[in-house]
């Protein structure tokens, strides 16, 4: 019985040893695949999110966000019957903040306008990340609240943000990331979930955004996605005045 147990030890340090040795292009590709598969994410040519954005303390707000290859993207929300919008399309980043008393639109710079085009990469870092000018790097696995996670470290312009795959089904579970707000360091914590397929790609329905080490934060919660929609490059382009902006 004893020489059983040794066998089976075995067994498990040499699975446990085969997993943790994945390179980083083994993960990213694993990644790839667990969404759907890398032709059909590159055959996706743009993508509408329709969903609420729950504020806290039972405050939410409707939300539709629209992405278009290659960064094009936009996301108006509505909120005590005004609707906020913020815009890139692929050189220019605006926004349109009623609830601030600022109904006419106005373009972002600096550390917001970097953001804005990170957020607007159609493909995410991991496809194409040294085109991109990303440094991807495995920290090996480590446990995610009870989940064993491969975390990678993804540095670009000396920025580093931390990505946490899931070892079973290699899907992106959290991120953690520091950004600066109006000359304030940030350090935000991403949460991803309750994976759903649509037209045969996983895509997370739930997002869970918050400043690290926070109780709570912002939750998106993705009540309908729409594959290769129809939409103009004008949608993304800053109108004159708000009231002109429709997706």
């Amino acid at each position: 019985m004893r020489k059983v147990w040794i066998l089976a030890a075995a067994l498990l340090f040499a699975m446990s040893a085969t997993a943790a040795d994945l390179t980083v292009d083994e993960i990213l590709a694993k990644n790839a695949e667990a969404k759907g598969g890398i032709e059909k994410l590159r055959a996706l040519k743009s993508i509408r999110y329709s969903g609420t954005l729950s504020l806290g303390g039972g405050l939410e707000a409707p939300l539709v966000m629209i992405k278009k290859r290659p960064e094009s993207m936009r996301m108006d929300f509505t909120f005590q019957g005004m609707t906020g919008t913020q815009a890139f399309d692929g050189t220019t980043a605006w926004a349109v903040m009623p609830f601030m008393g600022k109904k006419d639109p106005e373009a972002m710079t600096g550390d917001m306008l970097k953001e804005a085009k990170q957020q607007a990469d159609f493909d995410g870092p991991f496809i194409d990340s040294e085109k991109k000018g990303y440094k991807v790097e495995s920290l090996g696995k480590v446990d995610l609240a009870g989940t064993p996670a491969y975390k990678l470290k993804l540095r670009r312009e000396g920025n580093d943000t931390f990505v946490y795959i899931d070892a079973n089904s290699f899907l992106d579970i959290r991120t953690e990331a520091k950004r600066t707000v109006q000359g304030q360091e940030i350090e935000s914590e991403t949460t991803i979930g309750n994976y759903k397929e649509f037209e045969g790609l996983l895509i997370p329905t739930q997002i869970e955004m918050k400043t690290k080490g926070a109780p709570a934060g912002q939750t998106i919660t993705i009540d309908k996605v729409e594959i290769n929609p129809a939409v103009e490059d004008d949608a993304f382009a800053m109108p004159k005045k708000a009231e002109a902006a429709k997706p």
